[in-house]
């Protein structure tokens, strides 16, 4: 099966109102006897660790590739230089960044739009937006500049705009646009880095503006504050945006999503915190013991594996070091891991690098 194959179908999966378990471990088995073959890095891990197409029988079976990978190897079913976009890291690890290359952006914009759509829309088409990031122009590698962008350009009306400068957030232009929504009604979405959100807060707070935007409104953060602002607690960072901005919590959704996979999940607001995260029906998550590789069972505390059917190029199946609790509808991030878990995705990593080097050499 060649590329363009591979994109029809995924295309074609995702479009599907929903799917089954054996629909979704069809197309995983596929994906993965596509990276298989054509994946050298990948597939020297997986020879390493015997799993091979003909042994894999379910996606769960499939082999998860720390998320540190990136930074160590090319993980491409193409040649890296013909990509038409590569998304890195922030490089906050020894400042090496790591690389996701998408040959098409067709399957990663139709993942983001039909999610999004579904997720922070609902009923709603279009509504004039504020963006609180670069642009892409700004920051070209950057997957969350892209998903923003995106949004706005999909969703936003043609009155949205980008409120962040080379000196931060432009907040004569943020406060135009707050005024504006109240005094016309016209429903206002904010969205950008959680770390936006809490400068913004903090330069609203030193003016001692309040608002109260119109029925409709709603805000969408993401990324966490990665040491670039003050740390807020979840339950008093939405507590202070619904009190600034007068956006009830359950219209302030969190996306969580990293530069490695091509879906995004969502909760369904902040009520309460930490809230559930889902995704879409091309995207699954498994809790594991990382120091096994064995599912914990569903309410205890694990790493999370996804197996994501939009990562058709690099790999579906990753490794990340973000604890969680599965629930009966998805899971709860609970942050970075620590401890023995970081432990087992430390020994993950150099599994991978000892099985890529010894097969290479």
């Amino acid at each position: 099966m060649n590329q363009q194959e591979i994109i029809q179908l995924i295309s074609q999966f995702m479009q599907e109102e929903h799917s089954g378990e054996k629909e979704f471990n069809e197309l995983a088995l596929q994906l993965f006897s596509y990276q298989y073959q054509n994946n050298l890095p990948y597939r020297t891990f997986c020879m390493q660790k015997g799993k091979t197409p003909r042994m894999v029988k379910t996606w769960k079976e499939i082999p998860s590739v720390p998320i540190n990978a990136f930074k160590e190897a090319a993980l491409s079913c193409i040649d890296p230089d013909t990509a038409e976009a590569i998304f890195m890291t922030s490089g906050t690890t020894k400042g090496i960044r790591g690389k996701h290359y998408h040959p098409s952006l067709h399957v990663y914009d139709q993942s983001m739009v039909l999610n999004f759509k579904q997720r922070f829309m609902k009923h709603t088409d279009k509504i004039r937006m504020g963006v609180l990031f670069p642009t892409e122009k700004a920051m070209p590698n950057s997957s969350l500049a892209h998903y923003l962008a995106l949004a706005a350009k999909e969703f936003g009306t043609e009155n949205s705009h980008y409120l962040i400068n080379e000196n931060g957030i432009d907040m004569n232009h943020l406060l135009k646009e707050l005024h504006h929504a109240e005094e016309t009604g016209e429903p206002y979405a904010l969205i950008g880095a959680s770390y936006s959100f809490v400068h913004m807060l903090d330069e609203l707070a030193s003016m001692g503006k309040t608002f109260t935007l119109p029925k409709g409104s709603k805000i969408l953060d993401t990324g966490g504050f990665k040491n670039q602002s003050k740390e807020l607690e979840l339950d008093e960072f939405y507590r202070l945006l619904s009190a600034t901005l007068g956006v009830s919590r359950s219209d302030c959704i969190n996306m969580y999503g990293v530069t490695e996979l091509s879906t995004q999940f969502y909760d369904d607001g902040n009520e309460s915190v930490p809230s559930i995260k889902t995704g879409p029906h091309w995207i699954r998550t498994r809790v594991i013991n990382p120091l096994t590789g064995e599912e914990v069972p569903k309410g205890e505390r694990g790493v999370l594996v996804h197996c994501d059917l939009g990562n058709f190029n690099s790999v579906t199946t990753i490794l990340t070091e973000d604890a969680g609790i599965e629930t009966e509808n998805g899971f709860i991030l609970l942050g970075r891991v620590q401890g023995t878990e970081a432990k087992g995705c430390s020994i993950a990593v150099e599994e991978f690098l000892k099985a890529t080097k010894e097969i290479s050499e």
